[in-house]
């Protein structure tokens, strides 16, 4: 209900008075709690629309002291300052915990915005997080602004963590020979309609650093241009390269169009420092080398 509001300084003696400062008594139930009072007091008009003038005396306090600013919601606070949009700008390790909370809560409640909620489940355990995920769901889901989904989703999120936490990399894969490219690649391209041409970037020990799809042709062809190939292997720091194509027809016997691209691509490589260590062409279950065949 909208309320207006005026402070009319009235003396001592005003205040002792039954009447009040219109001139009419104080209405039935209220009391006058600052009979006997020395000194000025502030009184406050409220204009309330469904009555006339009220007169309500509080000693020592000013209209000003009657409200509190309600706290900012994460929509109006500046957009640079918004936990998203600085994740976005800066990265989620740039962000603080209550942040991070911020944006997994998503929502506040009433006057207090998802920021205030975050701070205040962080405060249950002294800012840690450990201590945050040891707390019993229950027990979060009573603090003001998260209840039970909003608590589940925290509960999930530091389980996550703890299991990346616990994970060990699995090893890593090595390229031998031509057939441990055949295991990689085989069941994925042997039944396409339409050909794929692929780089396996490589590190120094022959290790997997990337599967990369150059060019997706249509029945027989695929265009390759040795700028992409070496653009793509150059971006994930590849010590060398083993080029893989595969043959619809079923048939894996290098056509003249692959010993050309071939060529061109061990051309370049000499020229970029980047090998070419082999060509393997699928086609069904078989697969022909370059290497092996000795066609590089």
């Amino acid at each position: 209900m909208p309320v207006s509001a005026a402070t009319i300084p009235a003396p001592a003696a005003a205040a002792r008075s039954s009447r009040s400062a219109t001139g009419r008594r104080p209405e039935r139930g209220t009391r006058n709690s600052e009979r006997g009072t020395d000194g000025p007091t502030s009184v406050v008009l409220l204009r309330v629309p469904t009555s006339a003038f009220r007169v309500i005396r509080v000693p020592g306090y000013l209209p000003s002291h009657l409200c509190s600013p309600m706290p900012l919601r994460l929509a109006e606070h500046p957009e640079h300052d918004r936990p998203r949009e600085r994740l976005w700008r800066v990265g989620p390790a740039a962000l603080t915990g209550q942040e991070l909370l911020a944006l997994l809560l998503g929502t506040g409640c009433a006057g207090r915005d998802a920021l205030v909620v975050a701070g205040e489940l962080l405060g249950v355990v002294d800012g840690s997080l450990r201590r945050l995920g040891s707390r019993p769901l229950a027990e979060l889901a009573r603090i003001p602004g998260v209840g039970r989904s909003k608590a589940a989703r925290v509960a999930a999120a530091l389980e996550l963590g703890r299991r990346v936490g616990s994970e060990t990399e699995p090893p890593v894969a090595r390229i031998r020979g031509p057939a441990d490219v055949q295991r990689l690649y085989g069941a994925r391209l042997r039944d396409l309609a339409v050909e794929e041409f692929h780089v396996l970037a490589l590190g120094s020990q022959s290790q997997v650093l990337g599967d990369l799809l150059i060019t997706r042709g249509i029945l027989n062809s695929s265009l390759v241009h040795p700028r992409e190939v070496f653009r793509a292997a150059i971006a994930e720091a590849a010590a060398g390269i083993i080029v893989v194509h595969n043959h619809p027809s079923g048939d894996p016997t290098p056509s003249a169009d692959d010993r050309a691209v071939t060529r061109q691509l061990v051309d370049a490589g000499r020229l970029l420092d980047l090998p070419v260590y082999d060509h393997v062409v699928v086609a069904g279950d078989r697969y022909v080398s370059f290497a092996e065949a000795g066609l590089l």
